[in-house]
């Protein structure tokens, strides 16, 4: 491990926070590229969100246990474990894909129902759903293979393949939904065909930089150990999803479909820049920390932590004042429809309270997972999350408070959760070893 320092820090989450920036912005691609479609389209991009963050928590069952377990290989030099997680990592993924992917084009119609949705919006949603699941395999794949990445301190890979992807997805999106005339189905067509490239390049690099081998790609014992870690932040991503979908069912959409755009908007497309800056120092914190404890350098690992902190601190205030005096502006590059609008800057004018809370509660996530400890993540996620659903409805429905009283409980779990998981963090549990 190299000294740490606030340049060492920046070389390693910098390019990885870009990296999520990136791969988030396939929705907010598609958010932008389909707005001349109607406001049931935006509506329709917007409902699904939380479905695509409920496969993506099934596929972080592998990159979460890599980056844990793949880290501290690499700090101990242990390159037979090394090839195992790798290989092992890669075939859970595509396998987990391919399960997931054939039970949503086939649970399509339930999917929509089960959000609430009716009319146009619901047969909007519906056939996005399928054109995804037939186009998209490469999305369950591509968070092991940045986990991999980040293990190995190599930031810089995993931005140049997200670069690329995204590249290609503001490309294709126009050419695939008004040019070949597929509609809000090219959206997901494009997607699907530039993350795919994106895939196939990183695995090509994968195999002539690092000890990746083909024939390794056989079921082992490893793939059990990548398990038991991955699926606590599995489970927690789920929960997380399933909040916002039961937030759909029960009260966003019975709030009127520009309440149900705005989340869209606000969740996607602004804080879909945001997170995945917290996001990058999370995972580049993970990686620091397995590799330190791997190493037994538990120093340089409180160094680094440190030092994200005051970075995050800087970060998420600079966060805060941008949502709440640039709502206006921000919000107009994605609706040109009233109600949305003011229902939009409504969201982020409320979120931009917790922001800074929401960058400590990453780096919290990042020191917890990097060590392997992801069941605390899931004790103090789960319950508050849960918590949304009933004091949503209670202030904003029950009420009559409207949206803004569902974004001040989102708030308000944000610091309670942060709370509990820096707890964990200083308890010290985290310095201990995976099997303890």
């Amino acid at each position: 491990m190299p000294r740490i320092s606030s340049a060492t820090l920046l070389k390693l989450t910098l390019p990885t926070a870009l990296s999520a920036m990136l791969d988030n912005a396939y929705r907010v691609i598609d958010q932008q590229a389909v707005q001349w479609l109607g406001v049931e389209a935006q509506a329709a991009i917007a409902s699904t969100t939380f479905v695509l963050i409920a496969y993506y928590a099934l596929y972080s069952i592998m990159s979460a246990g890599t980056l844990a377990l793949l880290s501290r290989a690499i700090g101990s030099k242990d390159t037979k474990s090394q090839e195992a997680y790798m290989a092992n990592a890669l075939i859970g993924a595509l396998s987990i894909g391919l399960c997931v992917l054939s039970l949503s084009a086939w649970l399509a119609p339930m999917t929509v129902q089960l959000l609430g949705l009716t009319g146009n919006t619901a047969e909007l949603a519906q056939a996005y759903l399928r054109w995804h699941a037939l186009s998209c395999l490469a999305q369950a794949v591509m968070p092991s293979l940045e986990a991999i990445f980040i293990a190995y301190g190599r930031a810089q890979p995993v931005f140049w393949l997200q670069l690329l992807a995204t590249t290609l997805n503001i490309v294709l999106n126009p050419v695939c939904i008004y040019h070949f005339g597929l509609g809000i189905g090219g959206s997901a067509l494009a997607t699907g065909i530039s993350s795919h490239i994106a895939v196939i390049s990183g695995i090509l690099l994968l195999r002539v930089t690092s000890p990746f081998r083909f024939k390794h790609c056989l079921p082992s014992r490893h793939l059990g150990q990548i398990a038991k870690i991955g699926l606590p932040m599995c489970w927690g991503s789920l929960m997380f999803a399933g909040v916002y979908w039961a937030m759909l069912h029960w009260v966003i959409s019975p709030l009127g479909t520009s309440v149900n755009a705005a989340l869209g908007i606000g969740f996607s497309a602004l804080e879909g820049f945001t997170w995945p800056v917290f996001w990058g120092f999370s995972m580049g914190i993970a990686g620091i920390v397995g590799r330190c404890l791997g190493a037994n350098q538990i120093n340089d690992a409180l160094a680094a932590i440190r030092l994200a902190f005051k970075w995050l601190t800087a970060i998420g205030m600079l966060v805060g004042l941008v949502f709440y005096f640039g709502a206006v502006y921000l919000c107009s590059l994605f609706t040109q429809d009233a109600a949305v609008l003011i229902q939009a800057v409504g969201y982020a004018q409320i979120l931009a309270f917790s922001q800074v809370f929401v960058a400590y509660e990453a780096l919290a996530e990042g020191v917890l997972s990097g060590s392997g400890q992801t069941r605390l993540i899931f004790y103090w996620s789960a319950p508050l999350n849960i918590l949304r659903i009933p004091l949503s409805w209670w202030f904003a429905i029950h009420l009559d408070f409207g949206a803004n009283a569902v974004w001040w409980t989102i708030n308000a779990s944000t610091l309670l959760k942060t709370l509990g998981k820096w707890y964990s963090v200083q308890t010290g549990r985290w310095q201990r070893t995976i099997d303890e």
